[in-house]
Parts: C-alpha cells; sequence; structure tokens
C-alpha cells in the first residue's frame, strides 16, 4: 500500500514539475521566435524594396560564415539538425551563443534572398533558450534533454502556428522508429503555450482549408499511393543532392567565407537565368501552389538547387519551407496527370515531402489536418507513409537515429531474393 501511495505522490509531483517547466518554456520560446519573426519580417520588407537586392548574396554568405565560424560554430546550416546532435551526443547542452548568431545569420541570409526556411531557426533558437534555462537552474542531463525537446517542439509550433504537429515533431524527429514519450507531457504544453505567446504577440499564421472533398474510391486510392511514391522519389533527389553539395563543400580546401562568397554568386547567376521565384522564403509561390494555379513543372527542382547552394555554402536557415515549396511545386506538376484537383494535390506534396525527408510521418500527417482540415486527410495520409517508406533510410538530419530499418516493414523479401536470383542466373 505504502509503495502504490509512494509511486502515485511521485507522478504526481512529475506531472505538476512538467506543466510547469513547459509552461515556462513555452512561454520563454513564443517571446524569442516572435523577436526572431518580426526582425525578419522587417529585414526582408526593406531589402525586398530593391529590385536588385539578391546581388548582395555573396556578401551576405561571406558574413554569416564568418560570424558563425568565429563565434559560434554550432550555428551552421538549418538549425535543427544540430539540435538533434547535441542531444544524442551532449544530452542536450547547447552554446549559448547560437540564440543570437543563429538569429543572425539567418536574418542576413534570407534579407538578402537566399533560400532556406525559418522554422529551423526558430527550433534551435528555442532548444537554445531551453538549454540556457537549464543552465540557470542546473537542471540534470536527462531534465536538460526533455526541456530542449520542448524548445523544439515550442519553436516549430510558433513558426508555423501548428500546436499538436509542432509537440509531435519534437519527439518523433529524433529517433526514426521510436518516439521519445518521457518528453510527451511537456512538448505539448510548450507547443500549445508557445504557439498562443506568439499568437498574442502578433504573428499571425496561414491556413488553407481545401474546398474540394473527395469521397472515398479506388481510383483516388490509387493516386494517393502514386503520389506518394513520386514525392519519396523527389525526397531521394533532393537528400542526394544535398549530400553531393555538402561533399563538395567540404573538398574544397578554401576558407569557409570564401566559399560563401562563390556560393553566393553562383545564386546571383541562377537568379538571372530563372528569376527571383527561388529565393528567399518562396511564401508567394506555396500560396499560389495551394490556391491552385498551375506552377511550372521546373519549380520544384530549380528550388532544390537554390535551397542545398544557400544551406551548404554558408547559409544560415532551416530547410522545412524550402521543403514546403518543393513538396507543392512537386504535388502542383503531379496533378497535370491526376484526378486530383491542383490544390489538393500541391497541400498532400508539401506534407508528403515534409514525411519522407524528415522521417516525421505522424507530426506531417497531424500537421495536414492542422493547415488544411480533415477534407482528404485519409489520401494525405496513405500518400505520407509511402513517401517515408520509398525514402528508405535517407534524412536531411543526419543525427537522427534509425532504430528501425524501413526494408523491415515490407517483410519477408525471401521471394524477391528468388526472383532476382533467377534472373541473374538467367
Amino acid at each position: 500500500m505504502k509503495k502504490k501511495l509512494y509511486e502515485e505522490i511521485v507522478l504526481f509531483y512529475g506531472a505538476i514539475k512538467w506543466v510547469i517547466l513547459s509552461t515556462i518554456i513555452g512561454i520563454i520560446v513564443g517571446i524569442g521566435v516572435t523577436v526572431f519573426l518580426k526582425l525578419l519580417h522587417a529585414s526582408i520588407n526593406l531589402t525586398s524594396k530593391f529590385e536588385y537586392y539578391y546581388i548582395l548574396l555573396p556578401f551576405a554568405l561571406f558574413i554569416t560564415a564568418l560570424i558563425i565560424e568565429k563565434i559560434a560554430p554550432e550555428a551552421k546550416g538549418h538549425g535543427t539538425e544540430k539540435v538533434i546532435e547535441s542531444i544524442h551526443k551532449r544530452n542536450g547542452k547547447i552554446n549559448p551563443l547560437v540564440v543570437p548568431i543563429k538569429l543572425i545569420g539567418t536574418i542576413i541570409t534570407l534579407s538578402a534572398g537566399g533560400s532556406a526556411g525559418k522554422e529551423g531557426p526558430s527550433a534551435q533558437i528555442g532548444a537554445g533558450l531551453a538549454s540556457i534555462f537549464a543552465d540557470i537552474f542546473k537542471l540534470d542531463d536527462r531534465n536538460r534533454k526533455k526541456l530542449v525537446i520542448c524548445g523544439i517542439s515550442a519553436g516549430f509550433a510558433s513558426v508555423f502556428g501548428t500546436p499538436i504537429a509542432g509537440a509531435i515533431f519534437g519527439i518523433e524527429v529524433l529517433i526514426v522508429g521510436n518516439m521519445f514519450y518521457e518528453a510527451l507531457l511537456p512538448s505539448f504544453i510548450a507547443g500549445i503555450v508557445s504557439f498562443q505567446v506568439s499568437s498574442k504577440l502578433g504573428i499571425s499564421y496561414s491556413y488553407h482549408p481545401l474546398s474540394f472533398n473527395y469521397s472515398f474510391n479506388e481510383l483516388h486510392f490509387a493516386e494517393a499511393i502514386i503520389a506518394g511514391i513520386f514525392l519519396g522519389l523527389v525526397s531521394i533527389i533532393f537528400i542526394e543532392t544535398l549530400n553531393f553539395f555538402e561533399d563538395i563543400y567540404k573538398k574544397l580546401k578554401i576558407w569557409n567565407p570564401v566559399k560563401g562568397l562563390i556560393g553566393g554568386s553562383i545564386l546571383v547567376l541562377l537568379t538571372l537565368i530563372f528569376s527571383k521565384n527561388f529565393l528567399g522564403l518562396g511564401i508567394d509561390t506555396i500560396e499560389r501552389a495551394l490556391n491552385g494555379e498551375r506552377i511550372a513543372w521546373y519549380f520544384f527542382l530549380v528550388k532544390i538547387i537554390f535551397t542545398i547552394i544557400t544551406l551548404s555554402f554558408g547559409g544560415s536557415g532551416g530547410i522545412i519551407t524550402p521543403i514546403f515549396f518543393i513538396g507543392s511545386t512537386a504535388g502542383n506538376f503531379l496533378a497535370n496527370f491526376l484526378h486530383f484537383d491542383r490544390a489538393t494535390l500541391s497541400a498532400i506534396g508539401m506534407i508528403n515531402l515534409l514525411a519522407s525527408v524528415t522521417n516525421t510521418p505522424i507530426a506531417s500527417s497531424i500537421m495536414f489536418i492542422e493547415l488544411f482540415g480533415k477534407n482528404n486527410a485519409y489520401y494525405a495520409i496513405i500518400s505520407c507513409i509511402i513517401a517515408f517508406i520509398i525514402n528508405g533510410e535517407r534524412s536531411v538530419y543526419p543525427s537522427q537515429v534509425i532504430q528501425i530499418r524501413k526494408r523491415r516493414l515490407a517483410g519477408n523479401h525471401s521471394l524477391l531474393k528468388k526472383l532476382l536470383k533467377t534472373r541473374k542466373q538467367s
């Protein structure tokens, strides 16, 4: 009896403790992300008034690479990857300088037209603030780790206005095949509180309830599977191209800021060839795709190149907003061949690519419902899972731990082995 009573007291204490801690983190991260987003939008609005603002890209990437290399190397890249690495290797310990450097570097990159996102920095800023909080109150490694996961969830929720998807993303993205349930309660609270704080402070969010509600039929179900396969292949192209350019970056035996100059110059040249549609966040193009406008077939391929050069050659920023651009325009292109309306397939493509390249099918499926409503959710979800499987063990986050091999999802493949063996012998 005493043992059971003690266990209930411990559980009650733990629940109350994490309600308080995660609420505090949610408030802190909500304020931090709001400051970041307001500064970012003000900077973009300022520079975009000049027609050829993108000629600053070589200098922007040079400066960003320089301040990151000299002050906080952990701030390099697209943000979330470094947070995942810190959780797995350092129990969530993050250099406090990452927060201001990531903020400054991302604003410089995006203001000059670099193709990147705002969610990775938001997650890294949220995680960094949580780590600072853990330092101040001298929390142990286990509690620090949970707080930093709360920071990821809160940052993701605040930047996209999707508190439930944000909470799930924080506990799903760390280990493929095993969600970090220990942080489930605090992640949900931090995500919801952070979203509410940012909303109250003036951050607005864009939602697109889908007008088409397709009744279930075999044709649309089959086409949803085809969409999943197609987006899975697009994710493979994206990740393999990213790895290719990062290898080139590492092989260049020159000072990193000079690599930024080279990458920025290439982006200026590409902009003169392809237009300014592929610079910055690309929100206008995403909105056009989600509104059902026809987007040129090559948009998703060109955006891949712009994004990878920006992030591989010294730029700072997230990778998920470009993923939304690539996924929505790829889905828009696929609508030319399937019986879904263009807006619906653009929305499905946007979420599918997120699920595939980040290995987060559950968070992505929930995000579809939060952003687009429940109409056609079953098509989006089955498509998400197919894309997730097709991508294999690839990820835009190399520090993700792969606990389950996706080929196991296919079950016993002895028949396939026999077929391949027979073909080889013949």
